[in-house]
């Protein structure tokens, strides 16, 4: 998935809004914003990929009796989907969601869905996969919960039906602590699938994302929050919108670093005159006569650079002084004997 600028930079809000179209709108602005590249949600309905047995990870809602209760309050219908997917657009964010069925995926064509996401974990959801695949669009995949050949399978479903995909590391540890983020993987993924790759993070940090930058990846996906005090199973991995915008300005100040080398000899030449300012000379540490034969004591290293350079103090020491220097003054070859 090409993006101009660079690194595309993913506010994730999945279920941050809490099933509340409003709120779900006003994060698009938000992410817009904070100059994020995509905004990216999780589309659910609740009756093609839950049961009411569903445990609960986390009893995070009371006002939800079960999990499939939370997944139908968190429930959009096309029409809503094709109205954040406009509005995203609209703000020149690249639209992104995570279906989790196959109606889903196809609520999601039909709503004019930018790209698709393979959620951690649906890698084993084969007949979606497929369904994702013959799409012809754009899919991101997150490897967060798969072993490599899990991975590997999915891989090549979009493999075969030549889709435009990149593969995330990430690590659904919530929030992810810095020792299980797995920087070395994204090397790993870049080496074993050829794809454009990157880091689907979930530290609560802008940390690992700056880190991820380093390696000029093409996605980063972070979760995202108006307030750490907010409602939702996600806020402990998520960063604020102010912490997002200092994200993506990291992410562009390392993008610039990292494909501008510069030669050190050519930068030290353009900065002659700051050199002058700032680097010494070799002065007299008082008044002299003329015919003083120069010893270590009778010289310091003061700026500016313009005399003799202090790393050529040594050559100094024993010559025979031609003319009277005051103290303070800065020595020229030609007031010295050989």
């Amino acid at each position: 998935m090409a993006f101009d600028e660079g690194c595309l930079v993913v506010a994730e809000v999945a279920q941050a809004h809490d099933g509340s179209l409003g709120i779900a709108h006003s994060y698009i602005d938000a992410a817009a914003d904070a100059a994020a590249g995509a905004v990216k949600f999780q589309t659910h309905i609740a009756s093609a990929e839950s049961t009411p047995q569903e445990p609960w990870r986390v009893r995070f809602s009371p006002q939800d009796q079960t999990r499939y209760d939370y997944w139908r309050r968190m429930e959009f219908s096309q029409s809503q989907w094709s109205e954040l997917r406009d509005h995203a657009n609209q703000r020149n964010l690249v639209f992104i969601s995570s279906p989790f069925s196959i109606e889903a995926v196809e609520v999601l064509v039909d709503a004019g869905v930018d790209t698709l996401k393979v959620a951690s974990g649906e890698l084993g959801n084969t007949p979606m996969l497929r369904h994702m695949a013959s799409t012809g669009l754009p899919v991101i995949l997150s490897s967060g919960m798969s072993p490599w050949d899990e991975l590997d399978r999915a891989v090549e479903i979009f493999g075969a039906a030549e889709t435009d995909l990149t593969v995330l590391q990430c690590t659904s540890e919530y929030p992810c602590p810095p020792e299980m983020v797995g920087l070395n993987v994204i090397d790993e993924l870049r080496a074993r699938y050829g794809t454009p790759v990157g880091l689907s993070d979930h530290s609560g940090t802008i940390y690992a994302g700056l880190a991820a930058a380093t390696k000029a990846i093409g996605v980063l996906e972070v979760h995202v929050t108006f307030s750490r005090q907010m409602f939702g199973p996600d806020v402990p991995a998520s960063i604020t919108m102010d912490e997002l915008a200092s994200l993506t300005a990291g992410v562009r100040f390392i993008e610039k670093a990292l494909a501008s080398p510069i030669d050190k000899n050519a930068e030290a030449e353009k900065l002659s005159t700051l050199r002058d300012t700032f680097t010494k000379s070799v002065v007299v540490a008082r008044d002299l006569a003329p015919g003083t034969v120069l010893t270590e004591s009778d010289l310091r290293l003061k700026k500016p650079g313009t005399g003799i350079p202090a790393a050529e103090i040594g050559s100094v020491i024993g010559r025979r002084l031609r003319r009277q220097v005051r103290a303070d003054e800065l020595l020229a070859l030609e007031d010295l004997s050989e």
